[in-house]
């Protein structure tokens, strides 16, 4: 598993660092405020799965499957911390497949 660092969008610009999707999932520190960018440049279309770690009424909370289709890209997030962060105040990433497929993690600046 790799952790991504979130990047800093600012009025001046970001150029956002594309990462390539671990085959055994990413994982970033979530203040609430993160979101994520993926691109999936492969001939099919994969789901990026983020984990909830929440409960209701006992019961778990289902992960979030999102389908990114075949040569496009999604904005996704932002993940509320008491939903989506593990005990280590990080949010995990993981997907059915990572070929040509890349990812940030992106905030707002101040």
């Amino acid at each position: 598993m790799a952790t991504l660092t979130a990047q800093t969008i600012s009025r001046s610009g970001l150029k956002a660092v594309y990462s390539v999707a671990a085959s055994g999932g990413d994982e970033f520190a979530n203040t609430g405020s993160e979101f994520i960018h993926v691109k999936n440049d492969d001939g099919s279309s994969h789901t990026v799965t983020i984990e909830t770690v929440a409960t209701v009424d006992g019961l778990a909370v289902a992960d979030r499957d999102l389908a990114v289709p075949a040569g496009e890209d999604r904005m996704i997030g932002p993940f509320p911390t008491g939903t989506y962060n593990d005990s280590d105040g990080k949010a995990q990433l993981t997907y059915d497949a990572v070929t040509s497929v890349t990812i940030a993690v992106l905030k707002p600046g101040s």
